[in-house]
């Protein structure tokens, strides 16, 4: 009887290549090549050269920071930057406002059946250009693909870790009513790009991102205002507004901040008004609030503006203990009124 020889592996689809598909999520050839022709080469580091389903480190310390965070912003591009380089600066950024200088992360994309390989090409080189200009690796992840229609194109996880110093002793628990809050520069620049660029409008003047890697600035707040600063916090979702209500009322205190002294730029602003927004509600990518002791803020604030991240930083209030857990607004006419706590998100899908 003749023997029929049957072949080692199934043979591969014949289908476009510049497209993702099922089988690129599959765990076969396609998922190989795609690991070895886009991912592998945007990220390469010894670590991530092993290719083991776990990541070993070495890191100068033994307190270590970690978070993790997913990205799901439409349009996947827009002025100033693209999920690639917001989910890289978004996670040093969480590190960063914690006093961690960032060391490592982790990526996972879900990609949608039908996003073109180009695309998840500029996607992943964006990612590498932030973590090399910030000395940060990316060491382990994954790649899942679901069917046409499940999500919208591509949704990225990163996972972060970072060091820090044992004198840094930052959190909410250090905040002192007397305290002042400055912010490193204007805000709703991210909110409102992606709106702009979502929605078609034509705007007379750049609505630009401001996605940006903040560890820089964020040590040198550290180095400039030892043992003066309290806390740090990056306002993205919700804004401002969200970042002084949540510390509000963890810490049991109130935050007074000066309507006339928030940096907006002024497309910003005349966008802001056109739509019926409030800038102290709409997400930023690239700025943080400081809390620090009173004595340290003037010199603070300068060393902060002499930094291309924080040259339009402004001291805009302070903590104290007049409303507990509230936030109260000085207008233009001296005026305090309690600013109100949104439910929701005024932009969903911002970041």
């Amino acid at each position: 009887m003749k023997q029929t020889s049957w072949p080692s592996a199934c043979p591969l689809p014949d289908q476009e290549r510049s497209l993702i598909t099922l089988g690129h999520g599959a765990g076969g050839q396609l998922s190989r090549d795609l690991l070895d022709e886009v991912i592998l080469p945007a990220f390469q580091n010894p670590i991530l050269e092993k290719k083991e389903d776990q990541a070993q480190l070495m890191l100068p310390s033994t307190r270590c920071a970690f978070t993790t965070d997913s990205y799901v912003v439409h349009p996947i591009e827009f002025p100033g930057g693209d999920i690639g380089k917001l989910a890289v600066c978004g996670t040093i950024n969480d590190l960063a406002v914690g006093g961690a200088r960032p060391y490592y992360l982790s990526t996972s994309f879900i990609v949608e059946e039908g996003f073109s390989v180009s695309s998840l090409q500029k996607v992943v080189t964006s990612m590498a250009n932030t973590c090399h200009d910030t000395g940060v690796q990316i060491v382990c992840g994954d790649t899942k693909v679901v069917e046409k229609g499940k999500a919208d194109q591509i949704f990225i996880n990163t996972s972060g870790i970072g060091c820090i110093h044992d004198e840094i002793k930052l959190g909410i628990d250090q905040l002192i009513a007397g305290d002042h809050i400055i912010v490193s520069g204007t805000l709703a620049d991210h909110g409102t790009a992606i709106l702009a660029c979502r929605s078609g409008f034509e705007f007379s003047g750049a609505l630009l991102s401001d996605c940006a890697p903040l560890d820089s600035l964020c040590q040198l707040i550290l180095e400039e205002g030892k043992g003066k600063v309290r806390c740090m916090r990056d306002p993205t979702r919700g804004g401002l507004s969200s970042s002084l209500f949540e510390i509000a009322a963890d810490s049991r205190l109130s935050m007074e901040i000066s309507e006339q002294a928030i940096p907006v730029r002024r497309e910003v602003r005349s966008f802001c008004e056109l739509l019926g927004l409030d800038p102290l509600y709409i997400a930023n990518e690239g700025k943080l609030v400081v809390f620090c002791a009173p004595e340290a803020s003037a010199n603070l604030l300068k060393k902060m503006q002499d930094h291309p991240l924080g040259k339009n930083s402004q001291l805009i209030g302070k903590v104290s203990s007049m409303a507990p857990g509230k936030v109260l607004v000085e207008g233009l006419t001296g005026v305090k009124r309690l600013l109100p706590q949104i439910a929701g998100e005024q932009l969903p899908r911002i970041c």
